[in-house]
Protein backbone atom coordinates (compact mmCIF):
# COMPACT_ATOMS: atom_id res chain seq x y z
CA UNK A 1 0.00 0.00 0.00
CA UNK A 2 1.46 3.49 -0.99
CA UNK A 3 1.45 6.80 0.24
CA UNK A 4 -2.50 6.89 0.12
CA UNK A 5 -2.26 3.85 1.97
CA UNK A 6 -4.68 5.65 4.97
CA UNK A 7 -6.77 7.62 3.01
CA UNK A 8 -7.16 4.47 1.18
CA UNK A 9 -8.29 2.58 4.33
CA UNK A 10 -10.90 5.18 5.78
CA UNK A 11 -12.53 5.09 2.35
CA UNK A 12 -14.44 1.90 3.15
CA UNK A 13 -17.02 1.98 5.16
CA UNK A 14 -15.64 -0.63 7.90
CA UNK A 15 -13.37 0.54 10.92
CA UNK A 16 -9.49 0.07 10.24
CA UNK A 17 -8.44 -2.78 12.59
CA UNK A 18 -5.21 -1.89 14.09
CA UNK A 19 -3.24 -4.19 16.14
CA UNK A 20 -3.59 -5.18 19.76
CA UNK A 21 -0.71 -5.34 22.88
CA UNK A 22 3.05 -5.91 22.20
CA UNK A 23 4.83 -5.21 25.79
CA UNK A 24 2.00 -7.56 27.53
CA UNK A 25 2.18 -10.22 24.86
CA UNK A 26 5.91 -10.40 25.30
CA UNK A 27 5.48 -10.86 28.82
CA UNK A 28 2.98 -13.67 27.80
CA UNK A 29 5.18 -15.12 25.88
CA UNK A 30 8.33 -15.00 28.38
CA UNK A 31 10.74 -12.21 27.23
CA UNK A 32 11.21 -9.58 30.37
CA UNK A 33 9.72 -6.64 30.71
CA UNK A 34 10.67 -4.80 33.45
CA UNK A 35 10.93 -1.35 33.83
CA UNK A 36 12.57 1.21 32.75
CA UNK A 37 12.67 -0.44 29.41
CA UNK A 38 9.51 -2.56 29.68
CA UNK A 39 8.79 -3.68 25.94
CA UNK A 40 12.44 -2.19 24.37
CA UNK A 41 13.90 -5.01 26.65
CA UNK A 42 13.02 -7.49 23.45
CA UNK A 43 15.01 -5.29 20.91
CA UNK A 44 18.29 -5.75 22.85
CA UNK A 45 18.39 -9.62 21.98
CA UNK A 46 18.12 -12.71 19.40
CA UNK A 47 15.55 -14.16 21.09
CA UNK A 48 13.59 -10.68 21.85
CA UNK A 49 13.71 -10.48 17.86
CA UNK A 50 12.46 -13.74 16.89
CA UNK A 51 9.27 -13.08 19.74
CA UNK A 52 8.46 -9.85 18.51
CA UNK A 53 8.72 -10.24 14.90
CA UNK A 54 6.39 -13.39 15.57
CA UNK A 55 3.77 -11.36 16.97
CA UNK A 56 3.77 -8.59 14.95
CA UNK A 57 3.25 -11.41 12.35
CA UNK A 58 0.60 -12.86 14.29
CA UNK A 59 -1.44 -9.56 14.75
CA UNK A 60 -1.27 -9.26 10.56
CA UNK A 61 -2.39 -12.81 10.40
CA UNK A 62 -5.33 -12.03 12.41
CA UNK A 63 -6.02 -9.02 10.50
CA UNK A 64 -4.56 -5.93 11.58
CA UNK A 65 -4.23 -3.39 8.68
CA UNK A 66 -1.97 -1.24 11.29
CA UNK A 67 1.05 -2.55 12.88
CA UNK A 68 2.50 -0.02 15.78
CA UNK A 69 6.31 -0.16 15.65
CA UNK A 70 7.56 -1.14 19.24
CA UNK A 71 8.82 2.17 20.04
CA UNK A 72 7.46 2.57 23.36
CA UNK A 73 10.31 2.90 24.92
CA UNK A 74 12.79 3.91 22.69
CA UNK A 75 13.69 7.22 22.97
CA UNK A 76 17.07 8.33 23.71
CA UNK A 77 15.73 9.76 26.93
CA UNK A 78 14.35 6.27 28.38
CA UNK A 79 17.28 4.19 26.92
CA UNK A 80 20.00 6.93 28.65
CA UNK A 81 17.92 6.24 31.78
CA UNK A 82 18.67 2.70 31.63
CA UNK A 83 22.07 3.16 30.53
CA UNK A 84 21.64 2.05 26.93
CA UNK A 85 21.23 5.08 24.89
CA UNK A 86 24.46 4.25 22.72
CA UNK A 87 21.38 1.60 21.03
CA UNK A 88 18.88 4.39 20.34
CA UNK A 89 19.59 4.05 16.33
CA UNK A 90 20.24 0.34 16.65
CA UNK A 91 16.93 -0.46 18.80
CA UNK A 92 14.67 1.57 16.55
CA UNK A 93 15.77 0.16 13.46
CA UNK A 94 14.66 -3.56 14.94
CA UNK A 95 11.40 -2.44 16.03
CA UNK A 96 10.42 -0.73 12.50
CA UNK A 97 11.89 -4.07 10.81
CA UNK A 98 9.70 -6.34 12.71
CA UNK A 99 6.67 -4.21 12.23
CA UNK A 100 7.80 -4.62 8.14
CA UNK A 101 8.57 -8.40 8.24
CA UNK A 102 4.99 -8.85 9.88
CA UNK A 103 3.08 -6.16 7.34
CA UNK A 104 4.51 -8.18 4.56
CA UNK A 105 3.67 -11.50 5.70
CA UNK A 106 0.39 -11.18 4.91
CA UNK A 107 -1.80 -10.47 1.42
CA UNK A 108 -3.76 -7.55 2.82
CA UNK A 109 -2.84 -3.96 2.68
CA UNK A 110 -1.03 -3.77 6.62
CA UNK A 111 0.54 -0.12 7.16
CA UNK A 112 3.35 -0.14 9.92
CA UNK A 113 2.79 2.78 12.28
CA UNK A 114 5.83 4.70 13.97
CA UNK A 115 4.67 4.75 17.78
CA UNK A 116 5.53 7.84 19.52
CA UNK A 117 4.84 7.69 23.56
CA UNK A 118 4.89 9.64 26.42
CA UNK A 119 8.47 11.11 27.49
CA UNK A 120 8.22 10.01 31.13
CA UNK A 121 5.40 7.45 32.50
CA UNK A 122 1.99 7.30 30.43
CA UNK A 123 -0.01 7.32 33.85
CA UNK A 124 2.24 10.45 35.52
CA UNK A 125 0.85 13.76 33.85
CA UNK A 126 2.50 15.77 36.82
CA UNK A 127 5.94 14.53 35.30
CA UNK A 128 5.46 16.05 31.74
CA UNK A 129 8.43 18.09 30.88
CA UNK A 130 7.96 21.66 29.53
CA UNK A 131 6.74 22.23 26.07
CA UNK A 132 10.26 23.16 24.86
CA UNK A 133 11.75 19.95 25.72
CA UNK A 134 8.65 18.00 24.55
CA UNK A 135 8.94 19.61 21.37
CA UNK A 136 12.63 19.01 20.83
CA UNK A 137 13.08 14.92 22.00
CA UNK A 138 9.94 14.13 19.97
CA UNK A 139 11.41 15.89 17.23
CA UNK A 140 14.26 13.61 17.29
CA UNK A 141 12.97 10.66 17.81
CA UNK A 142 9.90 11.55 14.74
CA UNK A 143 12.54 11.98 12.33
CA UNK A 144 14.49 9.21 13.00
CA UNK A 145 11.30 6.93 12.29
CA UNK A 146 10.33 8.58 9.26
CA UNK A 147 13.99 8.01 8.42
CA UNK A 148 13.61 4.24 8.82
CA UNK A 149 10.82 3.96 6.50
CA UNK A 150 7.48 4.00 8.69
CA UNK A 151 4.01 4.61 6.82
CA UNK A 152 2.48 6.91 9.13
CA UNK A 153 3.05 8.28 12.55
CA UNK A 154 1.14 7.60 15.55
CA UNK A 155 0.89 9.01 19.03
CA UNK A 156 0.12 6.94 21.87
CA UNK A 157 -1.30 7.07 25.32
CA UNK A 158 -0.94 11.30 25.57
CA UNK A 159 -1.88 12.18 29.10
CA UNK A 160 -1.77 15.48 28.98
CA UNK A 161 -2.62 18.39 26.16
CA UNK A 162 1.11 20.16 26.17
CA UNK A 163 2.56 17.06 24.77
CA UNK A 164 -0.24 15.90 22.72
CA UNK A 165 0.65 18.79 21.04
CA UNK A 166 4.44 19.49 20.94
CA UNK A 167 4.55 15.33 19.88
CA UNK A 168 2.01 16.26 17.20
CA UNK A 169 4.03 19.56 15.95
CA UNK A 170 6.51 17.72 15.38
CA UNK A 171 4.55 14.59 13.99
CA UNK A 172 2.92 17.18 11.20
CA UNK A 173 6.41 18.67 10.26
CA UNK A 174 7.29 15.27 8.90
CA UNK A 175 5.09 15.33 6.54
CA UNK A 176 3.15 11.92 7.19
CA UNK A 177 0.07 11.29 7.96
CA UNK A 178 -0.52 10.86 11.72
CA UNK A 179 -2.97 9.42 14.47
CA UNK A 180 -2.93 10.36 18.15
CA UNK A 181 -4.63 8.85 20.76
CA UNK A 182 -5.36 9.98 24.24
CA UNK A 183 -4.75 8.73 27.44
CA UNK A 184 -8.10 9.60 28.96
CA UNK A 185 -10.02 9.57 32.67
CA UNK A 186 -13.99 9.71 33.40
CA UNK A 187 -16.42 11.20 32.67
CA UNK A 188 -14.85 13.66 29.62
CA UNK A 189 -11.26 14.53 30.57
CA UNK A 190 -7.38 13.73 29.82
CA UNK A 191 -5.40 11.74 32.57
CA UNK A 192 -3.87 15.51 33.58
CA UNK A 193 -7.71 16.76 34.26
CA UNK A 194 -7.87 18.68 31.04
CA UNK A 195 -11.13 18.54 29.50
CA UNK A 196 -11.12 16.86 26.58
CA UNK A 197 -13.51 19.07 24.63
CA UNK A 198 -10.72 21.76 25.31
CA UNK A 199 -7.90 19.64 23.79
CA UNK A 200 -9.65 18.29 20.82
CA UNK A 201 -9.85 21.94 18.97
CA UNK A 202 -6.88 22.52 19.72
CA UNK A 203 -5.61 19.20 18.21
CA UNK A 204 -7.67 19.37 15.09
CA UNK A 205 -6.21 22.64 14.02
CA UNK A 206 -2.54 21.85 14.71
CA UNK A 207 -2.76 18.48 13.19
CA UNK A 208 -4.48 19.79 9.64
CA UNK A 209 -5.13 17.66 7.07
CA UNK A 210 -2.20 15.33 7.74
CA UNK A 211 -4.13 13.92 10.90
CA UNK A 212 -6.33 11.19 10.48
CA UNK A 213 -8.02 10.24 13.26
CA UNK A 214 -8.18 10.93 17.28
CA UNK A 215 -8.60 8.07 19.16
CA UNK A 216 -8.77 7.07 23.01
CA UNK A 217 -6.60 4.40 24.58
CA UNK A 218 -5.22 2.37 27.71
CA UNK A 219 -8.33 2.94 30.12
CA UNK A 220 -10.54 -0.22 30.73
CA UNK A 221 -13.78 -0.96 29.12
CA UNK A 222 -15.46 -0.31 31.95
CA UNK A 223 -14.17 3.78 31.86
CA UNK A 224 -14.74 3.78 28.00
CA UNK A 225 -18.26 3.00 28.41
CA UNK A 226 -18.58 6.59 29.95
CA UNK A 227 -15.62 8.37 28.03
CA UNK A 228 -16.18 6.87 24.50
CA UNK A 229 -19.52 8.22 23.72
CA UNK A 230 -18.69 11.74 24.96
CA UNK A 231 -15.46 11.76 23.20
CA UNK A 232 -17.15 10.93 19.81
CA UNK A 233 -19.41 14.04 19.90
CA UNK A 234 -16.08 16.50 20.32
CA UNK A 235 -15.05 16.68 16.44
CA UNK A 236 -17.18 15.11 14.39
CA UNK A 237 -15.11 16.33 11.49
CA UNK A 238 -12.13 13.68 12.09
CA UNK A 239 -12.34 9.96 12.19
CA UNK A 240 -12.13 8.33 15.75
CA UNK A 241 -11.57 5.24 17.29
CA UNK A 242 -10.77 3.39 20.42
CA UNK A 243 -8.77 0.70 22.43
CA UNK A 244 -9.22 -0.49 25.60
CA UNK A 245 -6.63 -1.88 28.23
CA UNK A 246 -7.22 -5.31 30.19
CA UNK A 247 -5.34 -5.85 33.03
CA UNK A 248 -3.53 -3.30 35.45
CA UNK A 249 -0.30 -1.37 35.63
CA UNK A 250 2.50 -3.36 37.61
CA UNK A 251 4.89 -0.86 39.22
CA UNK A 252 7.29 -4.33 38.72
CA UNK A 253 6.67 -5.86 35.60
CA UNK A 254 4.65 -2.58 33.94
CA UNK A 255 1.68 -4.90 33.55
CA UNK A 256 -0.45 -7.18 35.54
CA UNK A 257 -2.51 -9.55 32.86
CA UNK A 258 -6.07 -9.98 33.19
CA UNK A 259 -7.03 -13.26 34.69
CA UNK A 260 -9.13 -14.17 31.89
CA UNK A 261 -10.98 -11.77 29.12
CA UNK A 262 -12.76 -13.76 26.22
CA UNK A 263 -11.49 -12.46 22.74
CA UNK A 264 -15.51 -12.52 22.02
CA UNK A 265 -16.38 -10.48 24.40
CA UNK A 266 -14.09 -7.71 23.87
CA UNK A 267 -15.56 -8.01 20.44
CA UNK A 268 -19.00 -7.62 21.56
CA UNK A 269 -18.14 -4.51 23.78
CA UNK A 270 -16.58 -3.30 20.36
CA UNK A 271 -19.67 -3.65 18.78
CA UNK A 272 -21.05 -0.69 20.62
CA UNK A 273 -18.23 1.35 19.91
CA UNK A 274 -18.93 0.98 16.47
CA UNK A 275 -22.15 1.90 16.76
CA UNK A 276 -21.15 5.03 18.50
CA UNK A 277 -19.23 5.84 14.77
CA UNK A 278 -15.73 4.62 15.94
CA UNK A 279 -13.82 4.67 12.94
CA UNK A 280 -10.54 2.65 14.51
CA UNK A 281 -10.90 0.07 16.31
CA UNK A 282 -7.92 -2.46 18.16
CA UNK A 283 -6.40 -3.68 21.60
CA UNK A 284 -4.16 -2.10 24.18
CA UNK A 285 -2.48 -3.70 26.85
CA UNK A 286 -3.61 -7.49 27.74
CA UNK A 287 -5.08 -8.20 24.33
CA UNK A 288 -3.76 -10.52 22.23
CA UNK A 289 -3.96 -11.67 18.49
CA UNK A 290 -7.03 -13.62 19.55
CA UNK A 291 -8.97 -10.36 20.26
CA UNK A 292 -7.72 -9.05 17.24
CA UNK A 293 -8.66 -11.99 15.23
CA UNK A 294 -12.40 -11.58 17.09
CA UNK A 295 -12.63 -8.34 15.63
CA UNK A 296 -11.88 -8.96 12.44
CA UNK A 297 -14.86 -11.37 12.74
CA UNK A 298 -16.89 -9.17 14.19
CA UNK A 299 -15.72 -6.46 11.20
CA UNK A 300 -16.41 -8.83 8.35
CA UNK A 301 -19.58 -10.23 9.29
CA UNK A 302 -20.80 -6.81 10.01
CA UNK A 303 -19.65 -5.80 6.66
CA UNK A 304 -21.45 -9.05 5.09
CA UNK A 305 -24.37 -8.01 6.73
CA UNK A 306 -24.88 -4.47 5.44
CA UNK A 307 -23.97 -5.66 1.60
CA UNK A 308 -26.47 -8.43 2.16
CA UNK A 309 -29.04 -6.61 3.30
CA UNK A 310 -28.67 -3.33 1.29
CA UNK A 311 -27.34 -4.65 -2.18
CA UNK A 312 -30.76 -6.42 -3.14
CA UNK A 313 -28.74 -9.30 -4.53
Amino acid sequence: MGPGGMRELLARTRPVLLDGAVGTELARRGIPTTLPLWSAQALTSDEGLRVLTAIETDYAAAGAEILVTNTFRTTLRALERAGRGGLWRTVNERAVACARAGARSVPHPCLVAGGIAPLEDCYRPDLVPGADECRREHARQVELLVELGVDLLFLETMNAKREALAALHAAVSAGLDVLVSLCPRPPAALLSGEPLADALPELVAAGGARLRGILLNCASPEQLDEIYPRFAALAPEVPHGVYAHLGAPDPDSGWTLPEAHEPDRYARWMARRIDEGAAFVGGCCGTTPAHIAALARLLGARESSVDGGGSGR
